[in-house]
């Protein structure tokens, strides 16, 4: 199946996006070392890049320095990093590195990782991992999926998947919703998987995204048996993702909206926005954190976006990276 990537963006700091002046401020919790990124496609190399238009397109190369450019060994390096990063479909030999990128995706429970990895992997038709091109280390920078809750459900990484989730869930009126979705809707709800390095590059993520829902939307067409068509028919997507949340949020006296929630994840403001509905919960990993993230804590966010509601996502999250 052809990969058609999206558009590219201009430069932009590789850095957590979040909505307020005072999130913003405090966002700043990755890492230092920026890199020159080159979005690439490896089956279509080079320069030219057909849109799904057919149109022909340029790479952008996107250099970002470091802010910390010195060196004592090498006075002449400028703090700059290059790296092409392509997409790939996800093979066996990816193992390692996803599971790596996943290693706290349901926080400390002793679960079926590794059979929720090789689910990943065995849907090459659907699904992304971006790596940079000629690295001997083949690390993986980014993976995202969407897989049928249904046509997994008897596998014991989701079983152990939908425990925890239901564990979490201490709020009554979403505690229904989300056992439907985990049940008698599990074969409409596409479970939407997308881990990162914390400081990929921002331009990364509309063509990441573009290409998610692309395949999705061909499956449902190229698939070889109606049985596999109509498990990428999603009508509902499931998203498990992280927010750095207030300690005094729920408090009736707490910090005003804007200072309650830190996004991590620049899509995951646009998901919550567009869910029909949404639950969090305390998370027993937490990671270090700067002096302007001190009062704030490491939460996990669940989140429902209706299949109608992805073409508003797309619009947004173009518009959020070219801003």
């Amino acid at each position: 199946m052809p990969r058609k990537p999206a558009r590219h963006c201009r430069p932009a700091r590789c850095l957590p996006l979040s909505f307020s002046p005072f999130a913003r401020s405090m966002a700043r919790i990755a890492s230092n070392n920026k890199v020159a990124h080159k979005v690439q496609n490896p089956r279509f190399p080079g320069n030219n890049l057909p849109t799904s238009s057919g149109k022909r397109m340029v790479n952008h190369e996107l250099i970002d320095k470091s802010e910390d450019s010195g060196s004592s060994d090498d006075e002449e390096f400028d703090g700059t990093v290059q790296a092409d990063f392509e997409f790939f479909d996800p093979k066996p030999s990816d193992f390692h590195g996803v599971k790596i990128l996943l290693q706290t995706y349901l926080d400390d429970k002793q679960w079926d990782l590794s059979g929720f990895v090789d689910v990943i992997l065995g849907q090459p038709t659907v699904g992304t991992v971006i790596k940079i091109e000629n690295d001997d280390d083949d690390g993986i920078y980014s993976i995202v999926t969407a897989l049928n809750l249904g046509r997994y459900k008897d596998l014991a990484c989701m079983a152990d998947l939908k425990e925890f989730l239901l564990k979490a869930c201490r709020q009554k009126d979403v505690f229904s919703k989300l056992s439907l979705f985990l049940g008698d809707q599990a074969k409409d709800v596409g479970l939407l998987v997308s881990q990162r390095v914390v400081n990929l590059h921002p331009q990364l993520l509309p063509p990441l995204y573009d290409a998610l829902f692309d395949e999705v939307s061909w499956a449902t067409e190229d698939e070889p048996t109606k049985e596999l068509r109509s498990s990428f028919c999603f009508k509902f997507y499931l998203v498990i993702s992280k927010i750095y949340k207030h300690k005094n949020a729920d408090k009736q006296n707490g910090p005003s909206d804007d200072q309650t929630i830190v996004y991590i994840k620049a899509e995951d403001k646009i998901f919550y926005d567009l869910s029909s509905w949404s639950f969090s919960f305390p998370l027993h990993t937490q990671l270090v954190r700067t002096d302007e993230l001190k009062d704030h804590r490491l939460t996990g966010l669940v989140m429902a976006i209706d299949a109608s509601k992805i073409p508003i996502f797309r619009q947004k999250l173009h518009s959020l990276i070219d801003q």
